[in-house]
């Protein structure tokens, strides 16, 4: 019975350390990514190789950020 208690508190704790204050400025420089990406989609003339970047930058951030969240819900 005690056992039980202690899983649930160790659980608990290990939802807490999943958060890491990191992932906050992954997610900030996420949205300034989109952002800097419509706004070199709507400019005129286009940049090409800056689009791309932004793109390229853009996806690889989207990638970290589903990684990130995927941990927050399942730790592997």
């Amino acid at each position: 019975m005690f056992f039980l208690a202690d899983d649930k508190a160790a659980t608990a704790t290990d939802a807490v350390t999943r958060f890491d204050p990191f992932d906050l400025f992954m997610i900030a420089f996420t949205v300034i990514l989109v952002w800097g990406v419509f706004r070199s989609l709507k400019t005129r003339p286009q940049n090409k190789f800056a689009i791309g970047f932004g793109v390229l930058a853009l996806l690889v951030f989207l990638a970290l950020d589903m990684v990130m969240v995927m941990h927050w819900i399942n730790p592997a």
